[in-house]
């Protein structure tokens, strides 16, 4: 990239993150959704603090709610993103403020079975209603028939980076 067009990416307002429409749309999706995401995730582990939940604490109860309450470790993992150890480090977490608990599988000695605990319903309730709300404001401003076309196009997009090679 040019020295000319970094100084233009690096100009900006704080609104948009310093960066100007002198570059292609094209060559800023990546920046934008990066930032959207961040953003998203900040002011999220911003509303929730309150409950001690951290992004990887609320993501893997909402992923075990998805999953009606309980699942397997690994299959959690899985579902999640994570590796193995990543997830053993936030159940801990996430046990000792009661929320899952740890049930052994029948049949496999090495297999847990990772369930939410009654004391887990009103706090998953807290994030879907923070969630909903900081959702709300977000998308202030924005048609549906935009919102719907914004949503086929992120389709497309994840489903090109999924099946896009490391090269």
């Amino acid at each position: 990239m040019q020295t000319a067009k970094k100084c233009q990416l690096q100009a900006g307002n704080a609104h948009n993150g310093g960066i100007t429409m002198s570059a292609s749309t094209r060559d800023l999706v990546g920046i934008i959704i990066n930032r959207t995401s961040r953003t998203w995730r900040t002011k999220l582990d911003e509303r929730l603090s309150h409950l001690g939940l951290t992004q990887a604490r609320w993501l893997v109860l909402m992923h075990l709610s998805r999953m009606n309450g309980k699942a397997l470790q690994k299959d959690l993992a899985v579902s999640v993103g994570v590796e193995g150890p990543t997830l053993v480090r936030v159940l801990d977490g996430l046990e000792r403020m009661g929320l899952v608990e740890r049930v052994g599988v029948e049949g496999d000695r090495r297999a847990r079975r990772i369930c939410l605990t009654p004391k887990a319903d009103s706090v998953i309730t807290d994030i879907l209603n923070i969630g909903n709300q900081l959702r709300t404001e977000a998308l202030t401003g924005i048609a549906d028939a935009d919102l719907e076309v914004f949503y086929r196009v992120m389709e497309v997009i994840l489903a090109n980076l999924l099946s896009a090679s490391a090269k």
